[in-house]
């Protein structure tokens, strides 16, 4: 699953003068009209959904006998070429899956449709979900699934460590992480991602829970205390030699399952693995530690429809199928990928797994960075500061201020 959504969120990079117009935000919803969905409907998914969404979609036809669901898979390697190519010929498919953090970008270029909100109920799905489909105050696609983050420890260690249910603040983590090692013997307390590609997802969590915010109004906001107190405090566990800051990609699992490394970060792709690995019933997961709160990342895909859709009524009538609670549950246990929509999670296929009901839990917390056009540029180079304060030492106040910075000299392109 954590594949899955790192590719998405790499979907698509659209320059500005693709595509049908200069901007995204502002647009008026046009109203879908009443009946079944009729004629082809034509999708591009990628990863394993684009394998498996064109016999989960049987089910809709079966209730729109007129309609036909025909899903293009398109692979991660050729997507970004395939959708900017697609958008400047105005051939683009009626529904393409779009990372969530792509979002801004995509919907500057206009060639998304706005969501007709009498077809979706806002306050239906996770409002960090919901929140990525938005640009410029308009909805552009509906959240298909979600991802989140939550803390990974080994219960055995942990009770050993004097923490037995995991950490619940900021003071906890450090605590914890220390034990393991002093009390527990773990070689290490923790394991966080020390900067490089991606680093922003395990950070700004931290600062979220800070009470920092990424931007105000249309202007991003990376130089502030609240953010340099959460940088300093994740460099904290490389200083203190509570992380390692160089780990070998694959050796996570096993030191893990060795009791080397017996608490990190992750998402609810690591259940999975863990259990495949030998660490079934071994471990426990517990939400994002709190300083003023709890709260994680907010990842996943968006489904969305191309003004260029020759389907456009039968497209959104699709998603809206798709959207459905029981329908979002069908969907997670073909693929394991989480529901967007809030009440999908009262279904006892989730209820019964305790491990997901944490991360249930957290989306209803869980954020997004701000869905600006140039936000995956001004990542990347949060992305290299960071390396530079995790693994080099670097302070924290001055790496956030060369990001933010960059984020002047980029501008959010709104």
């Amino acid at each position: 699953m954590r594949k899955r959504w790192l590719a998405a969120v790499l979907l698509v990079s659209v320059a500005a003068g693709c595509g049908r117009g200069d901007g995204g935000g502002g647009d008026t919803a046009q109203a879908v009209k009443d009946g079944k969905a009729t004629g082809e409907i034509t999708v591009w998914a990628m990863g394993t959904e684009g394998e498996k969404l064109a016999e989960f979609a049987k089910a809709f036809t079966a209730e729109n006998p007129e309609a036909k669901v025909s899903v293009t898979a398109v692979p991660w390697d050729s997507a970004q070429q395939k959708i900017s190519s697609a958008i400047a010929a105005k051939q683009t498919p009626d529904v393409s899956m779009i990372g969530t953090t792509m979002q801004g970008e995509i919907a500057k270029t206009g060639a998304l449709d706005a969501t007709p909100t009498e077809l979706f109920r806002k306050d239906a799905f996770f409002p960090g979900a919901w929140d990525t489909t938005v640009v410029d105050g308009t909805p552009y696609g509906i959240p298909w699934y979600v991802e989140t983050r939550g803390i990974y420890y080994r219960k055995d260690l942990a009770a050993k460590a004097g923490f037995p249910d995991g950490p619940k603040t900021w003071d906890d983590l450090t605590a914890m992480a220390k034990a393991l090692q002093q009390k527990a013997g773990a070689k290490w307390g923790i394991s966080l991602q020390p900067g490089k590609t991606g680093s922003w997802q395990s950070i700004l969590p931290f600062g979220w829970s800070n009470g920092a915010s990424l931007n105000t109004g249309d202007k991003y906001t990376f130089d502030t205390p609240q953010m340099a107190e959460a940088l300093a405090y994740y460099q904290s566990f490389f200083t203190q030699k509570l992380s390692p800051d160089n780990l070998p990609q694959g050796a996570l699992e096993p030191a893990f399952v060795r009791g080397e490394i017996p608490m990190f970060m992750s998402g609810p792709w690591h259940v999975g693995i863990l259990n495949e690995q030998g660490a079934k019933d071994k471990f426990g997961i517990a939400p994002m530690p709190a300083k003023q709160s709890s709260t994680s990342f907010i990842g996943g895909s968006n489904l969305a429809v191309f003004k260029d859709a020759k389907n456009r009524d039968a497209a959104w009538k699709f998603l809206a199928w798709l959207s459905k609670p029981d329908v979002q549950v069908k969907w997670y246990q073909a693929v394991n990928d989480l529901p967007a929509v809030q009440s999908a999670w009262d279904d006892p296929a989730l209820t019964a797994d305790p491990l997901l009901k944490v991360f249930g839990t957290q989306l209803e917390s869980a954020k997004s960075p701000p869905t600006f056009p140039t936000w995956t540029q001004l990542a990347a180079t949060f992305d290299v500061e960071a390396e530079k304060v995790c693994v080099a030492g670097a302070d924290p106040a001055a790496a956030l201020k060369a990001v933010q910075s960059q984020a002047d000299s980029l501008g959010t392109g709104s």
